[in-house]
């Protein structure tokens, strides 16, 4: 490309969270924005947000933001020169940056050869070998074949990793401890890799035990400049993708970071880089690295990078991408303080981190942090996407004090109407091993039972407040005195109450069998409560739907379904019935089973694909297959029936 390209007009070839945080950078530099989008998206924020928006397509929705001659012609229509593709979709895609300088758009990232060198992940480990970077050993032969794969399994050793060579983000990843387990996660792999990024092939990697998993932020202009902005931690994982990441690393030390960054520079300036990139590395406790992959885009995390360095690296960018060259040296980069950041996902850790959509009823979000997001009250959460809903970052000048400011700011950030991750993020924050810095990708595995364990006690008080919220919702101050009596269901769990109004505000909440409560209202401002229980006072934000109580407590977000005017359920009834549902709204990609089949309880039968994933549904008993009521390539809702086992064998 030629030294100087500007550009006066940007399109954001993505959606959400990402293609606000754009248009605010591009924006500050006097850019017009347009934004693209599909069906789902025709109310979404950054719709909203920019100077002009085009539609690019219907469902399936993902697929929109993946077609590039309707991206094309949305800058063409629009008049952009230039396009940013944000992260996902298209990023990464050589084809998409080739046929945008093709039309005479600006590509704002690598050019497609380089993307192409560092992409596809066998190809880029043979890159870093021969650079003499070190990498993790494994295959990444053009032999695909079941037969060689398991033959290089046994050579490289277990435990291994499966891994799409074509994506990232988790998907098309399997870790398999033995060879038995081998050829059913392969084929896992491959048909999420598939589905994900349509290209099947894999590599292996030799398992490294407990790593770090560290990366280092680079930026490279066109004339030859390239410079490091130091390591993100991003260790504290679940499905081999990232929830928690933070800069600096706590395990990397000054001289560390020196050897880190100038491979990753040498890494760049190798493949004749031009943008923002991250090279990804595996840490051991002894200080060994060996190179994972580079991810030629912006990163989801970057915003703790901007924090610590100062700089705004979607301006920088913009910048490179205009031709000019990088405004400052490796020796002017100053890394000071720490920044922490965790992404909210519309998932329920308490079911394998199912992901989850639907509608975000009430959406509050901290104003002591930098929230990124693009959401509103009342916004849906579709399917079709990544479960990551916001990010949100807490800065100090130490690690301890960025922890504590984001603890307390996602404690008070409200997000209710759908499960998300929010109350296991803060236990996690709270966690002495995350608290000390000692976290690796072990962490939520080895610490789960602790992260995923309730407190009955903060349950308890949640409880009391629903019981109260409930009869604050249905009546007047100056209702009657009489106990009132109620059942509900807190987060799936029954409790009875009884509510007593004795004036003047106060309430006598009874439940269950712990002692009784005296509830007082101080103040109510809206959705927002202030109250006195026992002699402690609170805080709550609550909204009454129907039958539903949605509440945000100390203790994170809650829902209450009001069961006093539903029919008890009878004596000795189960709720293994021995019907599946869908844990989640998605489409079906798998039926493993057909009616009459004899299965056994835990048996997989109907595999989901919901926000780029794929989630295995299994038999809830053993049993036969009484129905099938879904077929393959059906979009089903959560909670829909998808299957019934009957008892014992058919005949």
């Amino acid at each position: 490309m030629s030294k100087s390209t500007p550009f006066r007009k940007l399109l954001v070839a993505n959606r959400g969270e990402i293609a606000m945080r754009v248009i605010r950078s591009a924006r500050a530099m006097g850019l017009r924005t347009v934004a693209v989008y599909s069906d789902a998206d025709a109310d979404a924020e950054h719709v909203r947000a920019a100077d002009e928006a085009v539609p690019i397509g219907a469902a399936p929705p993902a697929q929109s933001y993946l077609n590039i001659p309707a991206i094309i012609a949305a800058a063409q229509r629009s008049g952009a020169d230039a396009v940013h593709p944000g992260y996902g979709f298209l990023a990464e895609n050589p084809a998409f940056a080739t046929a945008c300088r093709a039309t005479g758009l600006v590509f704002v990232g690598p050019s497609p050869d380089a993307m192409r060198a560092m992409a596809h992940k066998a190809g880029a480990k043979q890159l870093m070998h021969a650079a003499g970077v070190p990498v993790v050993p494994g295959y990444a032969g053009d032999d695909q074949s079941d037969a060689r794969l398991a033959a290089e399994a046994d050579r490289v050793g277990y435990p291994l990793m499966i891994k799409a060579t074509a994506g990232g983000g988790g998907r098309g990843m399997r870790l398999v401890d033995t060879p038995s387990q081998f050829a059913a996660l392969l084929h896992s792999a491959r048909s999420e890799a598939m589905s994900a990024f349509g290209d099947d092939e894999v590599l292996l990697e030799r398992a490294i035990v407990e790593p770090r998993h560290i990366e280092i932020q680079v930026l490279a202009d066109r004339h030859g400049h390239a410079i490091h902005l130091g390591e993100r931690d991003c260790s504290v994982q679940r499905r081999h993708q990232k929830i928690i990441e933070e800069a600096p690393s706590p395990a990397v030390s000054p001289a560390l970071r020196e050897r880190m960054g100038r491979d990753a520079v040498a890494a760049t300036l190798a493949v004749g880089y031009e943008g923002a990139g991250t090279l990804e590395f595996l840490l051991d406790g002894a200080g060994h690295y060996w190179f994972m992959e580079m991810n030629t885009r912006l990163q989801v995390e970057h915003p703790v990078t901007e924090a610590v360095t100062g700089l705004d690296l979607v301006e920088l960018q913009l910048r490179i991408a205009a031709g000019e060259p990088l405004p400052l040296t490796q020796e002017q980069v100053r890394i000071e303080g720490h920044a922490i950041e965790v992404r909210l996902c519309a998932e329920d850790p308490a079911h394998d981190f199912m992901p989850q959509s639907g509608t975000l009823a009430l959406w509050r979000p901290s104003p002591a942090l930098r929230v990124e997001h693009g959401l509103r009250s009342g916004a849906m959460v579709p399917p079709f996407y990544d479960s990551m809903i916001a990010k949100l970052v807490g800065a100090g000048r130490t690690r301890e004090e960025a922890r504590r400011r984001l603890l307390a700011g996602l404690a008070d950030t409200v997000a209710l109407g759908l499960p998300t991750n929010q109350q296991f993020l803060q236990r996690c924050l709270a966690h002495p091993v995350f608290a000390s810095g000692a976290a690796t990708t072990a962490f939520i595995g080895a610490e789960g039972e602790t992260l995923h364990a309730p407190d009955p006690a903060a349950h308890m008080r949640s409880a009391l407040l629903a019981a109260w919220l409930l009869q604050l919702g249905a009546h007047s101050p100056l209702a009657s005195r009489l106990p009132t009596s109620q059942r509900f269901a807190l987060d799936g769990q029954l409790h009875s109450a009884q509510v007593t109004a004795l004036g003047n505000a106060r309430w006598r909440v009874h439940c269950d069998d712990a002692p009784p409560a005296q509830i007082e209202l101080v103040a109510r401002n809206g959705n927002t409560v202030h109250y006195v229980c026992d002699g402690l006072r609170g805080r709550a934000v609550f909204m009454r739907e129907g039958q539903r109580l949605l509440l945000h407590a100390d203790d994170g977000a809650h829902e209450a379904v009001d069961l006093s005017l539903a029919p008890v359920a009878r004596a000795g009834a189960t709720a293994s019935d021995g019907s599946l549902r869908a844990a989640m709204t998605g489409r079906v990609v798998a039926l493993l089973v057909a009616e009459g089949d004899t299965v056994a309880a835990g048996q997989p039968l109907v595999t989901l694909e919901a926000m780029k994933m794929e989630h295995v549904h299994a038999a809830p008993r053993a049993g036969h297959v009484a129905a099938l009521h879904v077929a393959a390539g059906a979009q089903v809702a959560a909670r829909q029936l998808l299957a019934e086992i009957g008892e014992g064998v058919k005949t």
